[in-house]
């Protein structure tokens, strides 16, 4: 791989990092390596990348073990996980997933033991909060929720908390945008005997906004299907960490799982990151501008958006870790269910869909679609109504976004 001398910026190492020309007959960018196994130099190459794949060597400073087999690692994904390094600030190393549910249940198989403790917030993913559900709870393993931004309630459950191995932190809350305080969670998590991790995911305003490890977290999860991928065309997950050891454990539980990140869909991934930064930036002023007009309207009776938060702490949370606002908005239209849908309805340029960070504006409604797996508990609970509706913000422009939620909205009938 490709090493620079001399410390560059992230806008530069993104393209220059990982990668030497020379090995790939001079392509400029790096080609597909679609290969499921590769060809040892030597036996001793062999048995040496066996010993280190095992645990039984550690790898000398840079120097990499031969590459094995594509289900324990690949050029591609060498490659993508030194390129993603440079965006997430304080990190050191990553891995690579097919899926961002892939990272997520890596990181809780690899670090949660039998009969020790996860504690979450609060609303998460509906998908995450399902996997919690549905697998981790049956394994043998612990989970408690307290909710977003209640920084006492945290404080107070990892204190209690005698078997805790790893919290999970989403922040802004999917989809209510709730923050939390992860530095206090970290200086929390820091005085517990157990040593437990810190996980964010970090998806909804990372890499470019909020800089979970530069704050004391352990561990940043990303869905890169989202703003990493950033075009709605590729499933991909990724963890980084300040940590190496953390990322090769991570590794290691991604061998016997088999959810690496595969050839194609790495070098699809590489592309884009150079681009990331440009497209949040464009996506989160798009959102500012439209979300304080949103709040104008008379058939939303609530926009929830950084710029527009009331409550104090919130407020001193937004300020403290996070750059830019982010291009994820939330409404609540008067008329509960029906208004929602209405407006759903006469939507043409944003599409009725879930996911979110894609070029596109996308739009859905989270209590029948990405959180449909919670409880009346759980949506209570988590502050989410069968009015809101949560909206993904592309690069589009901005008045004609803003002109079809205005004519969307005029078309609700009022309640």
């Amino acid at each position: 791989m490709a090493r620079i001398s001399y410390r560059v910026r992230p806008e530069t190492a993104v393209l220059t990092s990982g990668f030497d020309p020379a090995l790939s007959v001079g392509s400029a960018r790096p080609p597909v390596y679609r290969s499921s196994t590769f060809v040892f130099p030597s036996p001793e190459a062999a048995e040496r990348a066996f010993e280190i794949v095992l645990g039984k060597r550690s790898p000398l400073g840079e120097d990499r073990p031969d590459l094995i087999y594509a289900r324990l690692n690949h050029p591609n994904a060498e490659i993508l996980e030194e390129q993603l390094v440079p965006l997430e600030r304080g990190a050191n190393s990553a891995a690579v997933f097919n899926s961002g549910m892939a990272a997520i249940v890596t990181v809780m198989l690899s670090f949660l033991e039998r009969g020790s403790e996860l504690i979450y917030t609060q609303p998460l993913y509906g998908g995450t909060q399902h996997l919690i559900h549905q697998v981790i709870e049956p394994l043998g393993f612990q989970a408690r929720s307290v909710p977003a931004g209640d920084a006492r309630a945290l404080n107070d459950a990892i204190e209690q908390s005698r078997n805790l191995k790893l919290l999970l932190i989403e922040s802004p809350a999917n989809p209510t945008l709730m923050m939390t305080d992860l530095a206090a969670a970290a200086a929390a998590i820091r005085r517990h005997p157990n040593g437990p991790l810190l996980a964010v995911d970090n998806t909804l305003l990372g890499p470019t906004f909020q800089h979970p490890l530069a704050a004391g977290a352990n561990l940043v999860i990303y869905s890169a299907t989202k703003f990493l991928g950033g075009f709605s065309d590729l499933l991909a997950g990724a963890v980084l960490s300040n940590d190496p050891e953390l990322i090769l454990s991570l590794t290691g539980m991604r061998a016997l799982l088999g959810n690496i990140l595969q050839a194609d869909e790495c070098w699809i991934l590489d592309s884009r990151l150079s681009t990331v930064a440009l497209r949040m930036n464009r996506q989160s002023k798009n959102a500012q501008r439209i979300a304080e007009q949103l709040a104008k309207h008379p058939q939303v009776s609530r926009v929830i958006y950084p710029t527009l938060f009331k409550d104090p702490e919130q407020i001193r949370i937004r300020d403290a870790q996070t750059d830019y606002p982010g291009s994820l908005v939330t409404i609540e239209v008067k008329g509960g269910k029906r208004g929602a849908f209405e407006f759903l309805r006469h939507l043409k340029i944003a599409k009725n869909a879930v996911s979110l960070g894609g070029v596109e504006t996308l739009v859905c409604h989270p209590m029948t679609t990405t959180h449909s797996e919670l409880s009346p508990q759980e949506f209570s609970a988590a502050g989410i109504t069968e009015s809101l509706v949560r909206i993904s913000v592309g690069t589009e422009h901005w008045r004609d976004l803003l002109s079809e939620f205005t004519r969307a909205l005029d078309a609700v009938e009022r309640p």
